[in-house]
């Protein structure tokens, strides 16, 4: 499959570049995703489409919660506190992440039978779904990092990134 550019740095002492950081691999998994069908009925499946999607599953079952975990437990609620205005949005984001989920599970149930060799093709609506839920949430939520670079005092902001990093210390 196609190699996509490498990704920018970040680091915890700079929680909402991390934000930004996921929100990239997620863009960079979903182009992937997104050529997959075509890539599977020229070639089949092969070990390069085996890896490619088991590291599109190790991201959305392991990082992608623990993202959404960084922005439902810790960054939506430093923004709240200092930015009320945007609870409307902050709730669909949330309503958004249930759905972004389910999407998930649809589709990994079929990438796992992929790579396992009980299936040779995916649903390319399954595989729509999923990337159009995603463009829009990244829509609504990335003017809420800026948002959150405005109005987040450096110190929160140092707090919020130990707090994210320490999740994925357990």
């Amino acid at each position: 499959m196609e190699q996509l550019a490498p990704q920018q740095f970040a680091s915890w002492a700079e929680p909402i570049e991390m934000l930004y950081a996921c929100h990239s691999k997620v863009k960079r998994f979903c182009k992937q995703l997104q050529i997959l069908p075509d890539y599977l009925t020229q070639n089949g499946v092969n070990q390069i489409v085996k890896n490619d999607v088991q590291q599109i599953l190790n991201y959305f079952n392991l990082s992608a919660p623990l993202h959404h975990e960084d922005e439902e437990l810790d960054f939506f609620p430093a923004l709240l506190a200092v930015y009320p205005e945007a609870q409307t949005q902050i709730d669909e984001l949330e309503a958004q992440h249930i759905h972004l989920h389910q999407n998930w599970d649809a589709l990994s149930a079929q990438l796992t039978a992929l790579i396992n060799d009980e299936i040779v093709e995916i649903e390319p609506e399954l595989i729509k779904r999923f990337i159009s839920g995603y463009d829009l949430h990244i829509a609504l939520e990335e003017p809420l990092f800026e948002l959150g670079r405005q109005y987040i005092s450096a110190e929160k902001l140092s707090e919020i990134g130990q707090v994210m990093a320490n999740r994925r210390k357990t």
